[in-house]
C-alpha cells in the first residue's frame, strides 16, 4: 500500500474519477474528460506521454496504475481497510461486479461496500491529483541538466516490452541505416562476415533498436576514420553479437553504467560487456537470449488481460492474449505456450472446459495453467488438471510467484 500525500483532492475531482471509473472500457467517453486532459498534460510535463496514446488510452492506463498503486503487501491481511479498498476497485471496476456481488464475495453488507468503495475512489483520486499537482510543480527551465535526466527515468519507468520473433540480421540493417551519415562524417566503415549467419531472437523490435542505434553511435563516436567488425554466432539459449573497434577514448566505453544503453539491455535481459583484445583495440560483446517464456492469457475481461501484458511483459515474456474460450483453444492450435492464465468462466466456452481440453492434448498435457477466477474453489481447479490456482482479484505477486514456483520465469 502506498502512502498518500497531501494535500487531497477537490470533492468535484473525486466525482471525475469516480466517473471515469464507471466508463473503464469506454475510450470514446474517456477521451472527452477534462480529466483525461490534465492528466495529458502531467504526462507531457514529466516526459512520459508516449505520442501513439489516445487521451481515452490515456486515462484508462493511468486509473488502472493508479488501482495497483494501492495493491496491498505480500502476506497483509485480507480484511484491513487497505487491502479492502484494492479488492473493492479490483472487483468492481476491473472485473465489473456489481456492488452486490462485490459485498457478498468480501463479506459485506451492501451499505458497507458503497462506504467503503467511496473510500476507494478517494484513494485512487489522491493519486491522480499527484500526477496533476505534479504539472505546478515541474522542474525549472533553466534546471535542463535535472530535467533531461527526469525525462529519461519517466521514459523507461513507462517503457514496456512486447516480444516477437525478430532476425538480428534486420535489426542491424536498420541500426547501421540509422547512424550512416554519423558514420560518413566520422570515416567509419561497418565490416561483417558474408554469409551472415541466421540469429533469430524474440526481441521488442523497437527497444532493442533503439539499444543498436546507441551503440552504434557511440562506437562511431569513439573510432574516428576507423573499421568497426560486427560478428555473430549462436548458442544453445543465447545469440552473440561481437563488435571490434580501435578506441583512443576507452574510459568512455563503459556502456555497463551508460544512462540510456544501460537500462535498455537490462529490460531486454541482453548482457552487455567491454574488453580489451590487444593494445589500442576493444571488443563489445552482447548477448541476447534467444527467447523468452511465451505465456498465453485467456481471459474475457480485456482490462485484466491489458493488466496481466503489463506484469509479464517487464519481465521479459512474451504474452498472447486470447478474450474468449473459444479464441484460447484456436490459439493453441498454432502455437504451445510455456504456461497458461486462464480465466474459468467466460461465455462461450469456460475455462474448465478449456482446462480439460487443454490436458487431453498432448502438445500442452503437461503445460503449467493457473487458473485465476473470482469463484474460490482450488480444489476443483486441481482435480482438473490445474497446476495453480489464484483467486481474483489477481496481484502482480500472486502471478509473478505462481511463475516462478512453475519455472517459467
Amino acid at each position: 500500500m502506498i502512502e498518500l500525500m497531501m494535500p487531497q483532492p477537490s470533492a468535484e475531482f473525486i466525482d471525475d474519477v469516480k466517473v471515469a471509473l464507471e466508463h473503464l472500457y469506454d475510450f470514446a467517453f474517456l477521451q472527452k474528460l477534462e480529466l483525461a486532459q490534465l492528466l495529458s498534460q502531467a504526462q507531457h510535463a514529466d516526459g512520459s506521454k508516449r505520442p501513439s496514446q489516445t487521451l481515452g488510452h490515456l486515462l484508462r492506463r493511468e486509473l488502472i496504475e493508479a488501482i495497483e498503486a494501492l495493491s496491498p503487501e505480500p502476506g497483509a491481511a485480507a480484511h484491513t481497510p487497505d487491502t479492502r479498498q484494492y479488492h473493492l476497485l479490483q472487483l468492481h471496476y476491473v472485473e465489473g461486479l456489481t456492488v452486490q456481488e462485490v459485498g457478498q464475495r468480501l463479506g459485506l453488507s451492501t451499505r458497507q461496500t458503497h462506504r467503503s468503495l467511496r473510500k476507494a475512489e478517494e484513494s485512487v483520486a489522491t493519486i491522480l491529483w499527484a500526477r496533476v499537482q505534479s504539472v505546478a510543480t515541474a522542474v525549472p527551465e533553466n534546471d535542463l541538466s535535472a530535467a533531461q535526466l527526469s525525462s529519461v527515468q519517466a521514459e523507461f519507468a513507462q517503457l514496456e516490452t512486447t516480444l516477437h520473433p525478430t532476425d538480428l540480421a534486420q535489426l542491424l540493417h536498420e541500426a547501421q541505416k540509422a547512424v550512416a551519415p554519423l558514420a560518413q562524417t566520422r570515416g567509419v566503415t561497418f565490416q561483417l562476415p558474408e554469409p551472415w549467419p541466421r540469429l533469430v531472437v524474440s526481441v521488442d523490435t523497437a527497444v532493442s533498436r533503439q539499444l543498436l542505434v546507441s551503440v552504434l553511435s557511440r562506437l562511431i563516436q569513439a573510432t574516428q576514420q576507423q573499421t568497426i567488425t560486427i560478428q555473430g554466432a549462436l548458442g544453445e539459449e543465447m545469440a552473440e553479437l561481437t563488435l571490434a573497434f580501435p578506441a583512443s577514448q576507452p574510459l568512455a566505453l563503459n556502456f555497463a553504467e551508460d544512462q540510456v544503453i544501460a537500462p535498455l539491455a537490462e529490460r531486454l535481459g541482453w548482457e552487455i560487456a567491454t574488453s580489451v583484445v590487444e593494445n589500442g583495440r576493444y571488443q563489445l560483446q552482447l548477448q541476447i537470449p534467444l527467447h523468452g517464456p511465451v505465456v498465453l492469457v485467456v481471459d474475457d475481461n480485456q482490462g485484466l488481460v491489458e493488466l496481466l501484458e503489463r506484469y509479464l511483459t517487464g519481465h521479459n515474456c512474451r504474452v498472447i492474449a486470447a478474450n474468449s474460450g473459444k479464441e484460447g483453444l484456436e490459439v493453441l492450435n498454432r502455437t504451445t505456450p510455456d504456461a497458461i492464465i486462464l480465466d474459468a468462466m467466460m461465455p462461450d466456452v469456460s475455462g474448465w472446459d478449456v482446462l480439460q481440453t487443454i490436458r487431453t492434448r498432448v502438445e500442452t498435457a503437461v503445460t503449467p495453467v493457473i487458473i485465476c477466477s473470482v469463484f474460490n474453489d482450488p480444489e476443483l481447479a486441481y482435480a482438473l488438471g490445474a497446476s495453480h490456482f489464484i483467486s481474483k482479484p489477481v496481484s502482480r505477486d500472486q502471478i509473478l510467484t505462481a511463475l516462478r514456483q512453475l519455472n517459467v520465469v
